[in-house]
């Protein structure tokens, strides 16, 4: 391609309004343009990247028996009421009506449809296992898109869904996909740690995210080094410890003005915050949900939505604190009637806590769950936090931020039974098919990488998804001479299988160096006056500092044993062997 054929226009400062620099510079670099929030148009650039992504993701699900199907991006309502989906998922899920007032839905994935295609399709467990995948649009909308590509309203995905006659076929096939994942990752240039995960609105028995380890993601991650365990913190595990036993104390009613924090009660009675019960409320729809949590530990909301059973959690507002008759920071749950109570398992554990007295100004020494107060629930509802113990071997967790860029879900028989997707079994007996579903974001792994992989000139793309592997720069191109040397290289890097992207405009040597390192295209080739005068071209690569020259017969040739050799350093990064699922 030559520069002066392609639709890019560079920039030089960034928009005011991108705040990550991955972002910026895709919007820079002429990948990307906005149409609205979080709604983008991929232009030549982006689209070629998006197109080597998708070309990895094929060969990967294809290695692990993956078929490509294409399903439809609207959807009709009923499929989603029938699983229930309709009701539980809130306004991210984009509804319309059609012209014959019927209710639709916009895909933000497609659990429903894949197992319609299998209630049509399958009869018996001789046509199981197996794998369906595509790769198509989504769309949610997002309350809050950001960062570009990483949190967008419309988005690519590959979706895959595999199906099985037995949960032992699903267990043995699972780790298959998980590998599949790391190699797709590793082919694409990045790392990505997995991590144990909520199911949230997909539903089943278990669910793993693949983070990229980033400080601007929105994701929280609980880390073990000593034994590997890993987990988002919404659903992490860690270990509490247990509580000195006492013997039940008396109720005592207790003077606390002005201390309606934690804090400030700790220090007006000397005693430290393990020894208080915290109130947390949220509402669950119309219920008020009343969360008692020890008081130097936070509510993991995550946690708490799953307790009670509910997608969706929103702090409660003073109104809703006033109608229970609840007065926020001395609140307990003694005496309240009409909500539900959510008591930490710790909580329940621990005797003699100070909670609220449910009045202005005054607490309650030694309350217990059970004498005092009864809860609807006793389950897990902390957050974890640094330096906590890992709940696998005690030692020490730390606290990472990662943006996830891809998930596997084992759905089991959530949508088969709902939909009455079955088969008949080697009894022929009609059994629901155990499913699992799959997914990578792919723009938000184009978003990702580009938040990587940079410095202060500009992106740096791996060579597996670089939108071209050479940038050709020809300079003096008045010069008959020099013009006609770099079109023969033009001409020789694609005999030799490159793809090449010519700045044949007539600009400044300045202006095309600094577009050369704003694209990131990881080879540069130069061609000028000087350079034609020693024979030789300029081989730059764009990790590199510095360049160096290599004889013009010798340029292609160059060019391509460099490209082949970091292809190779990222395909080293594959390794063959299973990982194991933790």
């Amino acid at each position: 391609m030559r520069r002066t054929d392609l639709f890019c226009e560079t920039l030089r400062q960034s928009p005011s309004d991108a705040e990550l620099a991955g972002h910026q510079l895709l919007l820079r670099g002429g990948y990307i343009q906005p149409l609205a929030a979080g709604i983008y148009s991929l232009l030549p650039l982006g689209q070629r990247m998006r197109q080597k992504v998708e070309q990895i993701l094929r060969e990967e699900m294809d290695a692990i028996g993956g078929q490509e199907i294409s399903m439809p991006v609207l959807h009709p309502a009923e499929l989603w009421q029938e699983t229930g989906r309709w009701q539980k998922i809130g306004p991210e899920l984009m509804r319309l009506k059609d012209r014959a007032e019927r209710d639709m839905v916009l895909a933000m994935t497609h659990e429903e449809v894949v197992t319609d295609l299998l209630r049509r399709q399958v009869r018996s467990y001789r046509q199981l296992p197996v794998m369906l995948y595509q790769i198509q649009t989504k769309l949610r909308d997002e309350p809050r898109a950001r960062g570009g590509l990483i949190r967008v309203r419309e988005f690519t995905m590959k979706d895959a869904y595999s199906c099985h006659a037995t949960v032992e076929d699903l267990d043995a096939y699972y780790p298959r996909v998980y590998q599949a994942y790391f190699n797709v990752f590793r082919r694409a240039g990045i790392e990505v740690t997995a991590v144990e995960s909520d199911v949230g609105m997909m539903g089943g028995t278990m669910a793993h995210e693949f983070m990229f380890l980033s400080e601007i993601g929105e994701d929280q991650l609980v880390m073990c080094d000593s034994c590997g365990y890993s987990a988002n913190r919404q659903i992490a595990l860690f270990v509490k410890g247990e509580p000195e036993p006492e013997e039940p104390k008396a109720l005592e009613e207790v003077a606390t003005p002005n201390t309606p924090t934690i804090a400030t009660l700790a220090r007006l009675l000397e005693i430290p915050e393990s020894r208080t019960a915290k109130a947390a409320f949220f509402m669950a729809g119309d219920r008020l949900i009343f969360a008692v949590i020890r008081g130097d530990m936070e509510v993991n909301e995550t946690k708490l939505a799953n307790a009670v059973g509910t997608l969706e959690l929103r702090p409660a507002r003073p109104e809703d604190l006033q109608a229970a008759g609840i007065v926020a920071g001395y609140a307990s749950p003694i005496g309240v009637e009409g909500v539900t109570v959510v008591v930490d398992e710790l909580v329940a554990r621990s005797p003699n806590l100070v909670a609220g007295a449910n009045r202005p100004g005054y607490h309650l020494l030694n309350t217990n769950v059970g004498r005092d107060y009864e809860a609807d629930i006793v389950t897990d509802i902390a957050a974890a936090y640094e330096g906590a113990g890992c709940v696998r071997c005690g030692n020490p967790v730390r606290m990472v931020r990662g943006i996830e860029v891809g998930n596997t879900f084992k759905l089991g028989t959530e949508y088969s039974h709902a939909l009455g997707a079955t088969c008949l079994d080697e009894n022929g007996e009609a059994q629901d098919i155990i499913m699992a579903s799959y997914g990578i974001g792919v723009g938000r792994l184009i978003g990702s990488i580009a938040q990587e992989c940079r410095d202060e000139k500009g992106l740096i793309w791996p060579v597996t998804i670089a939108p071209y592997h050479v940038y050709l720069v020809g300079l003096d191109l008045d010069d008959e001479a020099v013009r006609s040397a770099a079109e023969t290289l033009y001409a020789q890097l694609q005999a030799q299988g490159l793809e090449v992207l010519y700045d044949d405009r007539k600009e400044r040597a300045g202006v095309k160096f600094n577009d050369a390192d704003l694209l990131g295209i990881p080879l540069r080739l130069t061609i000028s006056r000087r350079a034609l005068a020693a024979g030789a071209a300029e081989l730059k690569l764009r990790t590199e500092p510095e360049s160096r020259k290599a004889p013009l017969e010798e340029a292609a040739a160059q060019a391509r044993n460099e490209v082949a050799r970091l292809r190779e350093e990222i395909l080293a990064r594959v390794r063959p062997e299973e990982l194991a699922v933790r």
